[in-house]
């Protein structure tokens, strides 16, 4: 069974870009250095060698686009009926006669040029030779340009055709326009073709698939048909026709019984009436739709005379195929979308009539008589009263009672799991099977787990309070501890000197976590350079005016931090080394302060 995908189809690139790909790749995959000293036979290789590649690669190129893209003539009939309905057959071919013809010039130019090129006397004679080749070559690109847009044009639409089995059981749906045809392939399939109160919402064909005795039907939802001339009709429509002439289906035709799809039921009948020779030696269901808004039961008799009539002509398709309609209830259904009423005796009604014909038809074909052995099914007859029981083997007896003895296995919360929906819709009680003294206690939000008593039953009611007074408590022997800290012998510091001491520990503690704080981001740090650097923050003239406002001498520090400086280890090393030297400047002041307070 041949099966057309037309999603494999290569991309076409336009005449510009094609020249483009060929010459980049002609200029990648060949040598690019020759000099006027080479020999002249190398000379001549070496332009040879350029012109044949490019000829080449155009030939794979323009000979993928022939062999990927369908032949009308050798494909199904009904994918090249839509075909020529949707791109025209004549332009089609035209453009892919165009591009044979491109890749004929294309070699013949190269046949020819590689000839002058043996001739070739110099470089400078080789080399126009081949400019001169690829020149004209790309000159034949640009001349399909247009075929070559329009080839991708069709490559893309037809990539979004549905894909269509011409050989497989099909359902077909057809009829008016917004008599909801579109609503009922939504019903029995997942196709989720949109839906509108307007007429002409489906321009294209759209398929959907269902099941009906363990076989797949594949449901397709054409366009709706207007009652004109064939001449008359549109792309839209023609495909409906098309699908109507070439598909081996069952038909299912839609009434709009209601008249609010804006046709009468007799313009319906003269539409079945102009189409009904598409019909022939297909099973032919007439489907009155919308009985949720008028009843078969309550339309004139002139309407329903018509509907006889055409009840009476798809009869007649029946006979056509050489059957008997066996219940004329077969042949005309009632349903309403909306209300789902009938919808399911339509689908199956339809499946079944056209499973009856496809097994007909093979009972009447040759190639039945290879394999009808297979499905004889012999039942002898008795010849005398003598009883013949089937014959059971005792080991087999045996395996029977032993496994009947057996007692049954046990049921795990997996296997209800499976049972019951699997996981996420069962959940496993783990508690199920807990020996307990009363069976309540196994649903206990707080289970018991000591001499009968719950986490509950331990906890205090007033932890909230102890828990109050313990921090107040460590609070005040924290401040008592904070007191006690750094006791010097000598007198007792003044409160000016408390004052100062806490002023150098709050300042001590700044200093380490903003050593910590960069010490930790000092990979990420940007490096600023010493120009740039406007705040200045740790630099020897600032230190010294600092020491000399406290009275103190700061050349030693000074020429301390200028003879560290002088490293040549980054930045960064400078930084954290004057951060240093900061604090063991701060460190020493206090050591200072002490000493002569504890002389005094």
């Amino acid at each position: 069974m041949v099966q057309y995908n037309f999603k494999k189809i290569t991309v076409v690139p336009s005449g510009k870009d094609f020249i483009d790909i060929i010459l980049s790749r002609t200029q990648r995959q060949t040598p690019t250095v020759v000099h006027k000293g080479y020999a002249i036979s190398r000379l001549r290789q070496f332009y040879m060698r350029k012109v044949k590649y490019t000829q080449q690669n155009f030939h794979e190129k323009l000979s993928t686009i022939i062999e990927e893209f369908p032949r009308l003539d050798d494909i199904h009939p009904f994918y090249g009926d839509l075909l020529h309905v949707l791109y025209n057959k004549d332009h089609y071919k035209l453009a892919l006669g165009q591009v044979n013809t491109a890749r004929n010039l294309i070699s013949k130019i190269s046949k020819d040029y590689v000839k002058l090129l043996k001739y070739g006397d110099s470089l400078y004679r080789c080399k126009s030779l081949k400019v001169a080749a690829l020149g004209r070559m790309c000159t034949v690109i640009k001349r399909i340009g247009p075929s070559l847009a329009y080839l991708e044009q069709i490559r893309q639409h037809m990539a979004r055709l549905p894909s269509i089995d011409p050989n497989t059981r099909t359902i077909l749906i057809c009829g008016y326009p917004n008599v909801g045809k579109s609503s009922f392939i939504n019903k029995i399939t997942r196709a989720d073709v949109d839906v509108q109160p307007y007429a002409f919402t489906t321009k294209s064909l759209f398929v959907g698939h269902t099941d009906y005795k363990y076989l797949r039907y594949q449901v397709i939802d054409t366009p709706g048909i207007l009652d004109r001339p064939f001449e008359d009709r549109n792309i839209i429509e023609m495909c409906s026709i098309t699908a109507l002439a070439h598909l081996r289906a069952a038909v299912l035709f839609f009434l709009d019984i209601s008249g609010s799809c804006g046709y009468s039921i007799a313009q319906q009948a003269a539409l079945f009436h102009s189409i009904k020779s598409l019909f022939m030696n297909k099973p032919l269901i007439i489907v009155c739709n919308k009985t949720d808004l008028q009843p078969l039961e309550g339309i004139s008799e002139e309407d329903m005379k018509l509907i006889m009539e055409m009840k009476a002509e798809a009869v007649k398709t029946v006979i056509g195929q050489g059957g008997e309609p066996t219940n004329d209830e077969g042949v005309l259904l009632t349903m309403s979308t909306l209300t789902e009423e009938g919808v399911i005796a339509v689908k199956n009604a339809a499946c079944e009539r056209l499973l009856d014909q496809r097994v007909e038809l093979k009972m009447k074909s040759k190639k039945i008589n290879d394999c009808l052995n297979r499905f004889h099914v012999a039942i002898p007859k008795p010849r005398d009263q003598k009883e013949r029981p089937p014959c059971i083997p005792q080991a087999v007896l045996e395996a029977k009672a032993k496994q009947a003895a057996e007692k049954e296995k046990r049921k795990t919360e997996k296997d209800l799991e499976d049972e019951n929906g699997g996981a996420g819709v069962y959940s496993a009680s783990l508690r199920k099977h807990y020996i307990l003294a009363n069976e309540e206690w196994k649903e206990d939000v707080l289970p018991e787990i000591l001499d009968g008593h719950n986490i509950y039953d331990f906890i205090d009611p007033d932890i909230l309070q102890k828990l109050e007074e313990l921090e107040r408590e460590e609070g005040a022997r924290l401040e008592d501890e904070e007191n006690e800290d750094f006791e010097m012998d000598g007198e007792e510091l003044t409160p000016k000197e408390q004052a100062a001491l806490a002023e150098i520990r709050k300042k001590k503690s700044l200093l380490i976590q903003e050593h910590r704080m960069k010490k930790s981001t000092a990979e990420s740090r940007s490096i600023v350079p010493r120009k740039f650097d406007k705040d200045r923050k740790f630099t020897t003239e600032r230190m010294g005016r600092q020491l000399s406002a406290l009275g103190l001498d700061p050349s030693l520090a000074i020429n301390r931090a200028r003879s560290r400086s002088l490293s040549r280890r980054g930045r960064k090393e400078r930084g954290r080394l004057t951060e240093e030297i900061m604090m063991l400047v701060m460190l020493w002041i206090w050591m200072l302060t002490n000493k002569i307070r504890s002389c005094e």
